[in-house]
């Protein structure tokens, strides 16, 4: 099984591209001999996903309703923001 596919190759072949992507592997496409674009897997859910996905689990943020999350406090800490503000403007 091949690993580089030329254009014109990948016309003919993404039948059997695609098979091997399936199976995990990654097949590089050239255009006159220079790597152009690479074909891989795709994964189950982004990085992002996975962590809205927990942060929803941990009921730090809600479901959206409509396009936006509705974010909760995690913790309560009185005072909290002055003394950033103050820590911060020391540098």
């Amino acid at each position: 099984m091949k690993d580089h596919y030329s254009i014109s190759e990948t016309k003919t072949h993404l039948s059997e591209i695609l098979r091997q992507v399936r199976q995990n592997k990654s097949i590089i496409i050239t255009d006159r001999g220079k790597e152009v674009a690479r074909v891989v897997p795709m994964e189950e859910k982004s990085t992002f996903e996975k962590r809205v996905e927990a942060f929803e689990r941990a009921g730090v943020i809600s479901p959206p309703s409509g396009r936006t999350y509705e974010i909760h406090p995690i913790k309560r800490c009185p005072g909290a923001l002055k003394e950033f503000l103050e820590t911060r403007n020391r540098y």
